[in-house]
């Protein structure tokens, strides 16, 4: 039979191993909300599905030429492209920030030298418009698909003091996490539907938006509005109203994205 020392030390050992597992934990959490990326991947791909189905037969053509070059290639697949290979270099270029308050666009103040996701998504579009090589023109179709949804997401145009909310700690769905995590992927997750079902579900919600012009900065502006609306920074510990309440907001910018997305493709390729 074991001494009673013996026992406390076995517990002991026991105790620390479990305080180990939980700042292990904690440290996975934390490392997770970190490197958040707009929409996720399921969210991008969404956006993507919805305006594939929107192309002219023009578009679709020149789209389809395109990915040929690489095998098995869609819309959907390339629309995660820009996350996976995200460097120093174009980091900034998934997002614009905004003073808190101020969401008037300033390009002198907002994109210095064309660093943030308006001066990137219109570089792209002039290389997919430009008689470059096929490989250069796959390239900024990758980004497009990509940057045009991360400028819907509120907080890739949200406030630069909070990192569009990276720095915004709270415990949503059981977890510990922070709210540009929340709208990246928690409430898309929280949906529990595939990318297929949510982008034929949602199109409808993007009947309205105008075939017209796609104007970057409205579209950026309107993320910052958003993100000022009353209560979208939550409490700390995020509750069913809060998801209740913004999924639908959420729901509605990836059709708004997808829909505007399938516009400038069918321009671009007319």
């Amino acid at each position: 039979m074991k001494s009673i020392s013996s026992i406390k030390h076995l517990a002991r050992r026991a105790s620390k191993g479990r305080a180990l597992v939980t700042a292990i934990a904690a440290l996975a959490t934390f490392a997770y909300c970190g490197v958040a990326h707009a929409w996720g991947t399921d969210g991008h791909k969404t956006v993507a599905l919805i305006a594939e189905a929107q192309l002219t037969p023009k578009a679709r053509t020149g789209v389809q030429e395109l990915l040929a070059l690489e095998p098995s290639a869609t819309l959907a697949s390339i629309s995660t492209w820009a996350d996976e290979h995200r460097n120093p270099t174009t980091a900034s270029w998934h997002y614009v920030n905004f003073p808190r308050g101020d969401c008037v666009y300033d390009a002198l103040r907002d994109c210095p030298d064309g660093k943030c996701v308006v001066g990137a998504i219109q570089r792209q579009t002039g290389i997919l418009q430009a008689a470059s090589t096929h490989e250069e023109r796959l390239g900024a179709l990758k980004y497009l698909v990509h940057f045009v949804g991360d400028v819907h997401q509120p907080l890739h145009a949200g406030y630069a003091d909070d990192k569009g909310g990276n720095q915004y700690q709270l415990q949503t769905f059981m977890r510990g996490s922070n709210l540009h995590a929340l709208w990246d992927s928690g409430l898309i997750k929280n949906l529990n539907e595939k990318p297929e079902a949510l982008a034929a579900r949602l199109e409808p919600l993007g009947a309205d938006i105008q075939p017209g012009e796609f104007d970057l900065v409205i579209a950026a502006q309107e993320s910052c509005k958003i993100v000022g609306l009353p209560d979208y920074y939550p409490e700390r510990r995020v509750g069913q109203d809060y998801i209740n309440r913004f999924t639908p907001l959420a729901e509605q910018r990836l059709a708004t994205a997808g829909a505007r997305l399938a516009g400038l493709l069918n321009r671009i390729f007319r």
